[in-house]
């Protein structure tokens, strides 16, 4: 299945069949489910690209010559290319499979990924790399000069404690009001967790041996997008937060199993988990529920949001990465730099 599945090791003649199943499965087991989709997702893209250019199936090693000219037809924006161009002609192929979204340039950041996996996928057959050569490397790396944009921010503004305590306004008394108040609450509280992190939640992932007498619940997620599986740190919740979480396990009746789940419309809490996109929709709807716009925040508001509040509260930078679990310094002090100039006193020499 190889074909499918790049990070699964080519067959070695060198090693008997027992040997190359556990090989497999080690490459399983020590790549998180994340990393493993991202991979899934981008061979679907280079394969989908190479046979609407060449006509032909990728060749594990890739020729130098493929490589190059990936890079070409993904370093300029082919609005204004001929119809004729075959560069457009691939990229409007890639659209009607909807393997992409605009003739635009795409963002250097995902040309980058689709590399850094198909690198990643000669590296796992044990085989060089096109992507290695140095005129290929040269050509790269112009491109993502030639491509540099302004970063945008993954939410227009930060979930700080006011704009949080509106939305908490709207839930009020229904199964969906207290599980979107636990998730919004949860995904603040804990550090600001991402909408993978929030929905891949198990009920066993959640200890509530401490809340009767400390108030506290100790949440241990199996991996997030910085941390793998056995490597994630346990997570503190309380106060307000804590008891949101401790009332809609008992309204939801959370036994085992994900954590948040969907609700129906007769208030019937379903089986299944709940989706990352489910998140963005309860943010939003909760947006426009307290008079806000709808594309006032996304889920990455909570994130942002904590540490900003993190920032105006003067907590230690430290002690809020403890909880977000970032590990570059320099991601979480962008908020705290943001934070600190707003307050500097030298803003206001004017008066």
């Amino acid at each position: 299945m190889t074909p499918t599945a790049p990070y699964l090791p080519a067959a070695s003649p060198a090693l008997s069949q027992a040997d190359q199943d556990a090989l497999t499965d080690l490459y399983v087991r020590g790549t998180p489910a994340n990393t493993l989709r991202a991979y899934e997702r981008d061979l679907l893209y280079v394969t989908a690209w190479k046979s609407a250019r060449f006509g032909s199936a990728l060749d594990w090693p890739e020729s130098e010559a493929t490589a190059l000219v990936f890079i070409l037809d993904h370093a300029r924006n082919l609005d204004d290319a001929p119809e004729t161009d075959v560069a457009r002609e691939t990229a409007e192929a890639l659209i009607a499979q909807r393997l992409r979204k605009s003739l635009a340039c795409p963002a250097p950041s995902t040309l980058d990924r689709r590399i850094a996996s198909w690198l990643a996928f000669h590296r796992m057959k044990n085989l060089p790399s096109p992507f290695d050569a140095p005129q290929v490397k040269q050509a790269r790396a112009k491109a993502r000069l030639a491509a540099a944009r302004p970063p945008t921010p993954k939410s227009q503004h930060p979930i700080t404690r006011d704009v949080l305590e509106q939305l908490l306004a709207t839930c009020r008394g229904s199964r969906r009001d207290c599980r979107d108040r636990a998730i919004l609450m949860l995904g603040w509280a804990s550090g600001g967790r991402r909408r993978s992190e929030i929905t891949g939640l198990m009920r066993e992932d959640v200890s509530l041996k401490a809340f009767g007498k400390e108030r506290l619940i100790w949440i241990s997620p199996l991996e997030t997008k910085t941390t793998s599986k056995g490597e994630t740190p346990r997570l503190v919740l309380k106060g307000r937060a804590a008891q949101a979480l401790v009332y809609w396990i008992e309204v939801g009746e959370i036994r085992d199993g994900a954590l948040f789940r969907p609700i129906s419309k007769a208030d019937r809490v379903l089986k299944r988990r709940l989706s990352p996109d489910a998140i963005a929709q309860i943010v939003k709807h909760r947006l426009k529920l307290a008079g806000l716009p709808d594309d006032f925040a996304s889920p990455h508001g909570l994130r942002s949001g904590f540490l900003t509040q993190a920032a105006l509260d003067g907590a230690p930078i430290q002690a809020a990465m403890r909880l977000s679990l970032h590990r570059s310094m320099a991601q979480a002090q962008k908020y705290y730099d943001d934070v600190d100039i707003a307050e500097n006193p030298a803003a206001d020499l004017l008066g």
